[in-house]
């Protein structure tokens, strides 16, 4: 710990900027995905009918399992096929992907297409199997109603 300390206080203008630049680092990559939802934020959103889940993973992923109702398109069609998304109107477009790694550029891309109401969900589908929600196989055997998606809840009501 001694030399960590030595080594700052001989190279504290060094350490600045290195701390400058993780910052800005930070910040940029922050803005660049825009507002991110958890999983529970984006059931609540779908169950309430207000979102679309769009998934942008590669077909060999998406045959791992999909969040009910979600919509595929592959990141790499993404810009042109982003006006089949205007069906959906000023419902909130939440973007997915496998860990989080695409979906904040996703989210840019959609947003430079005139969409505004884009987010994304923070972790991607390893998130939301992290928080034990379900995924479907695609054209499976559950219906594709967004509103299933957290069953235990709605059988409360």
């Amino acid at each position: 710990m001694s030399q960590f300390i030595e080594f700052v206080t001989n190279n504290w203008i060094l350490c600045s900027v290195f701390v400058g630049l993780l910052i800005a680092l930070l910040f940029t990559e922050k803005k660049r995905s825009g507002k991110t939802l958890t999983p529970q934020q984006t059931v609540m959103l779908l169950n309430r009918d207000q979102g679309v889940v769009v998934d942008v993973r590669d077909k060999k992923d998406i045959a791992k399992g999909v969040i009910t109702g979600s919509h595929h398109i592959p990141y790499s069609a993404l810009k042109d096929r982003a006006p089949e998304l205007k069906k959906f109107g000023e419902k909130t477009i939440v973007v997915v992907d496998k860990m989080g790694q695409h979906s904040g550029s996703a989210v840019k891309l959609l947003k430079t297409a005139g969409y505004t109401n884009v987010v994304r969900m923070g972790g991607g589908v390893v998130e939301w199997q992290s928080a034990n929600l379900p995924l479907v196989q695609p054209g499976g055997s559950k219906a594709n109603n967004v509103k299933t998606t957290n069953a235990k809840t709605k059988n409360k009501s």
